[in-house]
């Protein structure tokens, strides 16, 4: 069973207030404060966030050209141990959900939203608080440079019997046993997130 950080009555939905939009790097500089490093390489990764959002102003927008804050999710299953993967239509991996952050610093809010818009699925739940932090780079395509993602990754519930629907933004979209996910194309920060729910 996935764990929750906070138990469900922390859990926040997109009508809770705490989801409306806060067009803040403060809020962010908090949410990465608020997490706990599992480890030094977590620990590291942190630091550079933290370094990264205090040497530009606009890091939560697509146009900081060297890169930008993004919020991403595993979705949980809640008919067993699966986590919804999407088969990006432009990187061609599977991944897990998530996006830009467009001005918005409530970073739960974001990968709520972006969770929901890729899935389809009504009455998903946030954990609000960070499970895990990831840094890569993302390739220059035809009108867009070499850039890199700064995720924070969360993890979201679904209600039971879910239904997908795809959006535009993905290949394919299904869920993804917690014993299959080395048998896919995807990568070990993938992995790791799967580690970090289900073990």
């Amino acid at each position: 069973m996935a764990r929750s950080h906070w138990g469900a009555s922390h859990l926040i939905g997109p009508d809770d207030p705490d989801a409306i939009p806060i067009p803040s790097p403060e809020r962010v500089r908090e949410i990465l404060m608020r997490y706990i490093p599992v480890d030094r390489d977590q620990g590291r990764v942190r630091v550079e966030m933290l370094s990264f959002l205090m040497d530009h102003a606009d890091a939560l927008e697509r146009s900081c050209v060297e890169g930008h804050f993004t919020a991403s999710a595993l979705v949980i299953r809640a008919e067993g141990e699966s986590g919804l993967m999407t088969l990006h239509r432009k990187l061609g991996r599977w991944l897990q959900v998530g996006g830009h952050c467009d001005g918005d610093g409530n970073l739960p809010a974001v990968a709520l939203r972006e969770a929901t818009e890729e899935s389809g699925i009504g009455h998903l739940e946030i954990d609000p608080r960070p499970i895990d932090l990831d840094i890569h780079r993302i390739p220059a395509r035809k009108h867009e440079p070499e850039h890199w993602h700064l995720d924070v990754r969360f993890l979201i519930y679904a209600p039971p019997e879910a239904q997908l629907h795809m959006s535009d933004e993905s290949l394919d979209l299904k869920w993804i046993a917690a014993d299959e996910v080395h048998g896919i194309d995807t990568d070990d920060s993938v992995r790791r997130l799967f580690r970090i729910a289900f073990d």
